[in-house]
């Protein structure tokens, strides 16, 4: 009996004594970067900070963002990418340098399959093709029409060329069988500021940084870009209801480390990742943003941004889309 009794207090004392241990396996050491490939005030950064936050409390560390802006996330993706594989720099992989770069750049700095290490997705979103409130068309129909009685004079911003708000202008170009003229800025947060100060007409933009300038009034929403509705906009019609069926033109955004990352670490952001992704208050801000449809598991992730790059190289293709452009 005293032999069983010391075997358990010595099992359970090591237990104890290795608890800290376990974490520090699954754990990088030190403060965490979570780079975002575009300036603060778009929807990359929105997210990235909502979940930096939460992982932050849960892990007892520092968890820094760092904005890395230009080439619609590429700078910020080639940097991350040639970062040691310890876990304190992670990358808020994004649509534009994961799914559309890859087609778009020939030369691309890096490989999407080889340097990164996917860790679990965030959310998707849809588009909202929006307009500042001194636009005389308000719905798409109307903005058609528009853009036919201006060939190439309506003005449409998007977060750089190449990028995903780019790339669904392009559909909507084919698709209505217009022309327009497309402005690109360095990241959301310029181009929003433009088009709501009047400097450009219309813009498709994430619903994600796109919301809270819709919900202030200062911008208009004349449609969403999925084609079901999003929980957080359940007024706006989608692309597919006003006359272009199957429109599906979406942004995504989830978590990535260098290639090569210790698969301790993946497994425990990735749990981590689900864990905050479920607490009733984030789900709340990511419905508002209309991120939905994330977590699962870091193979879920790669099988998507496989199914997304096929998807887009296919567009880029047809539409003879330039990143410069």
């Amino acid at each position: 009996m005293q032999r069983r009794t010391l075997l358990q207090a010595s099992a359970v004392t090591a237990a104890t004594l290795a608890a800290p241990m376990i974490k520090a396996q699954t754990l990088p050491s030190g403060p965490i970067r979570i780079v975002v490939g575009f300036p603060p005030g778009g929807g990359t950064d929105a997210l990235a900070r909502v979940l930096a936050q939460k992982l932050q409390i849960l892990w007892g560390t520092t968890i820094v963002i760092d904005n890395k802006g230009g080439a619609a996330g590429v700078i910020a993706a080639d940097y991350v990418a040639k970062q040691p594989a310890d876990g304190n720099t992670l990358l808020m992989a994004h649509i534009n340098s994961h799914a559309l770069a890859p087609s778009l750049q020939p030369k691309l700095g890096y490989n999407v399959e080889r340097d990164f290490t996917p860790i679990g997705l965030v959310g998707v979103t849809p588009n909202l093709l929006i307009c500042n409130e001194n636009q005389p068309a308000k719905n798409v129909k109307d903005l058609v029409a528009l853009c036919k009685q201006n060939p190439g004079s309506i003005s449409f911003a998007s977060a750089g060329g190449g990028s995903a708000q780019h790339l669904a202008l392009e559909m909507f170009k084919l698709r209505a069988g217009i022309d327009a003229l497309h402005i690109p800025y360095k990241g959301s947060g310029p181009a929003l500021t433009d088009l709501i100060g009047g400097q450009v007409q219309y813009c498709f933009e994430t619903m994600t940084s796109a919301t809270p300038h819709v919900k202030s009034g200062k911008a208009i929403a004349l449609a969403q870009t999925r084609p079901k509705r999003a929980k957080g906009h359940p007024t706006v019609p989608t692309m597919d209801e006003q006359g272009f069926a199957g429109f599906d033109a979406t942004t995504w955004y989830g978590l990535v480390g260098p290639g090569k990352l210790n698969p301790a670490f993946v497994k425990r952001i990735n749990d981590d990742m689900n864990r905050v992704m479920a607490m009733p208050d984030v789900m709340e801000k990511f419905d508002q943003y209309g991120a939905e449809d994330g977590g699962g598991t870091p193979e879920r992730f790669a099988e998507f941004i496989r199914s997304e790059t096929q998807k887009w190289a296919k567009v880029v293709k047809d539409a003879k889309v330039q990143a410069d452009a």
